[in-house]
Order: C-alpha cells, then structure tokens, then sequence
C-alpha cells in the first residue's frame, strides 16, 4: 500500500500550477497540502483563479512558509520564474524535503553557462552540485535517489526527445542538428503577458523571438550530451542552432529537428532507431512510420509523440515530436518526476489521453 505523499505547491497562482493543482487533485497516491502565492492572491482560493479547479480543488492560497513546507511535506514543487529557486530550495533541503524545481535555476549543471544565458551569479553551488535533470526517459534512475530535481524546460523537452537515440546511437552528425520550435502563447506565463501576447496582436500571427539567444539553447546541447555519454571529442559534442516560434495558439509544442546523418539511413532504418530506444518508455509514443505528430493529438496529455522522415535528397534526418508545453513540458513531467522519487507507478495521475479536438 502506497503511503500519501504530502505536496507543497510555491507558486501556484499560474499555468503551471494550476494544472499541477488540477493533476494533485486525481493523483491517487500524492495529496496537495499547501499552495503559495504573493501580493493580492493570498488569501483567495485557487478555483476562484482558475474556475475550472471548482469543487476539485478550493485550497486557500497562503503565504511562502519554508518552516510549515518542511512540517507538512514531503515534497515542494516550485513553480517560479528563474532565479526565485536560488534561495528558497536549499532553505527546504535542509529541512529534509526533497524538491522539484519548474524553474531554470538547477537545470544548467556550469554555474558560468547559467550566468551567461540568465544574466544571473548562481548562489546555490552545493544544491547545483546535487540537481539531478529531470528527464525520466534519460535519468530515471538518478531521479528516484534525488533530492532535487531540476524540471526540464518545454522546448528542451521536445527537442531532446526527438534527438537523443539518434545522438545516442552517434547516427548524426554532432554540428549538423537544427531544432526549429513553436509553441502555444501560454508557454509565457501568465503573470507575463505583454504586447506580444496580447489577443490582436497574436492571433492570425506567427513569428521566431530571440533568435541566436534563446536561453533553452544550452540546456537542449546539455541533453543532448547527456545522451550520447559526454564525449570529451569536441565534433562529438552537440552544437545546436535552435530558434523559438510563437503560434497563435494557447498550448502545446511542435518541434521539427533536423540532424545530417553519419551515414545514410533510410526511412525504415530511422523510424527503428527511435521504435527501439522508446520501447518501454509509457508517455513516448513513436507514431507508424509515414504518420507526423499534431499537438492536438497531445494537449491535455502528458505525451510527447514523434515521427521521422528522411529527406531522401538530401539524407537529412527530419524528426518532429508534439507535447503540450503544460504538461511533458511542465507539470505532468514534474508529477512524473514525482511519482519516480516516491516509488509510485510512473503513469499514476497520468493516464488521461489529450483532449481532441
């Protein structure tokens, strides 16, 4: 029998964590004791922020108390933007609770690489030292000892997932991959809604944003050199050029890769490469070859579908995978994550197919 594990939600007045909120409250071994918010939304339950939550969720959201977490939880999920982690996380490790982290703070393992591309000094060294990167399908092991995990984000998520058995099997070549992503508008958040998210401005639009500098660039080459076991060969070691798309959507996430392959493959001998590498893997679906992922097909869900091609005139291998950025790409990652730690079936809370159409 399955002891409950007691959840503290910081951070629980945005997407992220209303959807965590939304999957706590079907989890049927994982129960969420306490939810955070600053400013005005303390004091307010979380269903009178997100209506949808109405008799499945009514928690009142409190203030950030590490002291009560630590006396209440077993786990602490911080739902914050980059750089709030620094400080609160070892504050709850050193209080005995393990926690996960849906921020960049912890994703980065080169304390310098996260000053670069964050703008920010690292103040956490010896949490950074022990962060484990939360994806299942490459660390599952190492996640069900951590006692910090460092969600992934959304496009490495999806980039790193369509890659990583071709760079594992060493089939492309390191400095060839390209990884062109577009995401639904709720991948801002909803505390940063600006000009570029607003309604006439959007819709009907499709635009590329911090081309050359997207700070998920790092953390895509960080997995993808996870995957193919860290060569210390430099044309070994992933370079990616990849740019960021805005869909007049509000969730989900397609990303199309491209990779030139060490030798030629054919259709057939791509599509096996992905087939064997996902093959136990239960929210990794590789879709019949001929068929091209729809995100769809995946919103609502915490699946990430693939399929492959190959550009018989070039030879370049073109993979796409589709996720829904909420979801594999935030909180359903984080409550599988969840589920690994505490040695609960992996798919418990999960097992909603998406929502179509």
């Amino acid at each position: 029998m399955h002891k409950t594990t007691k959840v503290g939600l910081i951070g629980a007045s945005g997407y992220t964590g209303s959807e965590l909120a939304r999957l706590l409250a079907a989890h049927p071994h994982a129960k969420l004791e306490i939810a955070t918010a600053s400013g005005e939304r303390v004091g307010q339950k979380l269903s009178s922020l997100f209506p949808s939550l109405r008799g499945v969720c009514d928690l009142e959201l409190v203030p950030q108390n590490v002291d009560e977490i630590a006396a209440r939880c077993d786990v602490a999920i911080i739902a914050l933007g980059h750089g709030k982690a620094l400080e609160i996380a070892p504050q709850l490790l050193e209080r005995g609770v393990r926690v996960i982290d849906l921020g960049a703070d912890f994703r980065l393992r080169d304390a310098a690489q996260y000053k670069e591309w964050y703008g920010l000094e690292h103040s956490a060294p010896d949490a950074l030292k022990n962060a484990v990167y939360g994806l299942p399908e490459l660390h599952r092991e190492r996640i069900k000892t951590a006692k910090l995990v460092a969600n992934p984000g959304c496009y490495p998520t999806s980039a790193i997932l369509a890659l990583a058995p071709f760079v594992a099997k060493n089939a492309v070549k390191a400095h060839s991959i390209i990884v062109n992503s577009a995401s639904g508008v709720s991948g801002a958040g909803r505390a940063s809604f600006g000009l570029g998210t607003h309604f006439p401005e959007h819709f009907g639009d499709f635009r590329a944003y911090n081309v050359a500098s997207h700070r998920h660039t790092p953390e895509i080459e960080q997995g993808l050199l996870d995957a193919a076991g860290n060569p210390s060969e430099s044309e070994k070691r992933p370079l990616v050029t990849f740019t960021a798309h805005l869909l007049p959507v509000a969730r989900g996430i397609l990303s199309t890769c491209y990779a030139a392959p060490m030798q030629n493959l054919s259709d057939e001998e791509a599509h096996a490469i992905l087939s064997e590498f996902y093959a136990s893997e239960p929210f990794v679906r590789v879709l019949p070859l001929g068929e091209m992922p729809q995100i769809k097909a995946v919103n609502g869900s915490n699946f990430c579908d693939i399929g492959t091609k190959v550009d018989a005139r070039t030879g370049r291998i073109i993979t796409i995978s589709a996720e829904d950025n909420l979801l594999k790409g935030a909180s359903g990652q984080a409550i599988q994550n969840l589920n690994i730690m505490f040695g609960h079936e992996e798919t418990a809370g999960l097992e909603s197919a998406g929502v179509f159409p």
